[in-house]
């Protein structure tokens, strides 16, 4: 059994456990306790606030966020108009759920009918998937079926957080899709949407389902890139961090049809460097045959962009080494560039490598052995140094590193620090004896690591962001999660990550962040 079907059964008990025991327990902790009336007959020039019976908190757009796609979350009560709904009838009992702030209605993405299908605001095209119906429950209580799947509105895995995600589900009956509908004002919609607060706001994951991120912001947009474990190369794209977690993902690149890179694509990174024709995306991945999830025919490969735009389009440039490599990134120094990645590392453990490049493409002289797993945590679950990624500030160049193995709860982070001058010279870089990022089990983060770092919109914050789990149980596949927030710079240079932050926790989004 996999863990996605694990947490659908435990997902499935604790709604069967909610109808037994929901008429002693949910008076005490889960029914709303504010002493507003219910609204016993929907009035449809009154704006409400759909508050759940599982949390207490109230269906919010994210950030307060007008654009389409913007996610629904749940959030502590307030006067706020971002969530304030209209109730517009569709006909025949079905109603679009108007955000008073944005005029955008509630709305099943891409039209899935997939369980865990993310519910985002869009413009009201009175879509199918945008219709929902309004039975009653018990004690004043409704539910919210869209039309389009017949499936419910669901606090995702019952959460209790402020900012945890709203999805569509199975109609289990629980309390996690169970809503009050609170009358906060009368009259029809506003004639124009509210400003959005100058402070913006996003919560993590910014992709579910999104192992080995890379991340960069440029020309106004977030461009995020994860691996598949496919034959595709894809991207998304969003001018807010909280617009990322419902962009569609767009497929760059399909590898089939090439004899060793495909599929199993893993780790793919987009530098802009320069090359003969100007500067140009350089999107480096990993694959191979695709005969198992870790094989001898993983190698790295090196795509080009036609122009400056980051989702391309892309054409194949070149193969990059003839052995089982892993986790490619690019390092710049002294005016020259060097790949780095992951190899067997000549009988040191899996080990970090660099190697010099002539041009984006072309590797040229000898690989050396960056660093291999000498320390006690870099060995605790097996002995492993990967996924090894450029960090700059001051003039000082770093390269942070992913240690043990991704398979256990205790991937970590590692820092080097070049304190020679010669990049090619492992004996110029020195080795940080602890770990500088890892698992915090109160806030329910296990195995934080590959990474990748990316500037604010203003350009005055640093960011990393990195895949982690939320169980200790959590593997190396594709449940691992995609999450950035914000670092700040030790007194010595050095970057400090600080903790890895719970999922669904408001964090104030990246400076600049104008969306």
């Amino acid at each position: 059994m996999n863990r996605s079907d694990t947490a659908r059964r435990r997902r499935r008990w604790s709604a069967a456990a909610a109808v037994v025991v929901g008429v002693v327990a949910a008076a005490s902790t889960a029914v709303v306790t504010h002493g507003d009336a219910y609204a016993a007959t929907i009035d449809p020039n009154a704006w409400y606030q759909i508050v759940s019976r599982h949390s207490g908190l109230a269906l919010t757009i994210s950030g307060a966020s007008t654009a389409d796609g913007a996610g629904l979350v749940q959030t502590t009560r307030g006067s706020q108009t971002s969530q304030q709904f209209q109730f517009v009838s569709s006909g025949g009992g079905y109603y679009r759920l108007r955000a008073r702030h944005s005029g955008k209605v509630l709305d099943v993405y891409e039209r899935s009918t997939a369980d865990g299908a993310n519910v985002v605001q869009w413009s009201d095209l009175n879509g199918t998937n945008q219709q929902f119906s309004v039975p009653d429950t018990t004690a004043g209580f409704v539910k919210l079926v869209n039309r389009n799947s017949g499936k419910a509105l669901d606090v995702w895995e019952w959460s209790t957080a402020d900012g945890g995600r709203i999805a569509q589900y199975t109609d289990t009956g629980g309390n996690n899709q169970q809503w009050q509908l609170v009358n906060v004002s009368g009259g029809g919609p506003t004639s124009t949407p509210s400003t959005p607060p100058a402070t913006r706001t996003f919560t993590n994951p910014v992709k579910r389902n999104g192992p080995d991120p890379w991340m960069t912001y440029h020309n106004g947009y977030y461009y995020l890139a994860t691996t598949t474990w496919n034959s595709t190369i894809t991207m998304r794209r969003a001018t807010t961090l909280s617009g990322l977690a419902a962009a569609p993902d767009q497929v760059v690149f399909n590898l089939a049809g090439r004899a060793n890179g495909c599929c199993n694509m893993w780790a793919p990174e987009f530098h802009l460097l320069n090359g003969p024709n100007g500067q140009r995306w350089y999107l480096y991945y990993v694959a191979g045959q695709n005969v198992a999830d870790y094989n001898p025919t993983q190698r790295l490969h090196v795509l080009e962009s036609a122009g400056t735009d980051p989702m391309g389009p892309y054409t194949f440039k070149a193969d990059l080494g003839n052995d089982w490599q892993l986790d490619a990134s690019v390092l710049q120094a002294n005016g020259n560039l060097y790949l780095m990645g992951t190899y067997g590392g000549d009988g040191a453990g899996q080990s970090n490598f660099i190697q010099r490049l002539s041009n984006p493409w072309t590797l040229t002289g000898s690989r050396v052995r960056l660093s291999s797993p000498t320390l006690s945590w870099e060995r605790q679950t097996a002995p492993v140094n990967e996924g090894p990624e450029p960090l700059y500030h001051n003039g000082r160049v770093m390269v942070v590193y992913s240690a043990s193995a991704c398979w256990g709860p205790d991937y970590k982070l590692g820092l080097l620090t070049l304190t020679g001058n010669d990049p090619m010279n492992p004996g110029h870089w020195t080795k940080h004896p602890n770990p500088v990022f890892q698992r915090n089990d109160a806030n329910g983060v296990y195995a934080p690591g590959h990474n990748g770092f990316f500037k604010s919109p203003d350009g005055t914050e640093d960011w990393i962001v990195y895949h982690a789990n939320s169980s200790a149980s959590g593997g190396c596949d594709m449940n691992r999660s995609s999450r950035a927030q914000k670092f700040t710079w030790n007194a010595d240079g050095t970057p400090n990550f600080g903790t890895p932050v719970r999922l669904g926790v408001t964090l104030a989004a990246p400076s600049g962040e104008s969306g």
